[in-house]
């Protein structure tokens, strides 16, 4: 299992898009109050699971870090919406999904993508 880092601060944020520049980055914006946000955190879970195929993963829980959630979204440019996951490749988005488009498979071809 891939382990899923907690990200709470804005300057975690900056560091996370520098560290995609050498490592393919998984982020999911998760609604603690959602049921929809607890069924795709679920798949995120059990990709990591799977072993997420050579990438990292971060988790911004959207009530515990709200300031580190709108500096993600300032940042990349994607609106925010939770549930939420976005890929960083190189420093900037390659793809991202919310809602019942966040699956194991559609995460996994993503990566491979």
């Amino acid at each position: 299992m891939v382990e899923i880092a907690r990200l709470r601060s804005t300057d975690e944020i900056e560091a996370l898009f520098e560290r995609s520049r050498q490592v393919p980055v998984l982020v999911f914006k998760h609604s603690l109050t959602c049921p929809i946000s607890h069924h795709a955190y679920d798949e995120f879970r059990r990709f990591a699971a799977s072993g997420a195929a050579g990438a990292e993963l971060a988790l911004i829980e959207i009530q515990n870090a709200r300031p580190a959630s709108a500096a993600f979204a300032e940042r990349s440019g994607v609106r925010h919406e939770s549930p939420q996951a976005i890929l960083l490749r190189d420093g900037d988005v390659a793809w991202h999904a919310s809602h019942g488009a966040i699956r194991q498979d559609a995460l996994a071809a993503a990566l491979a993508g």
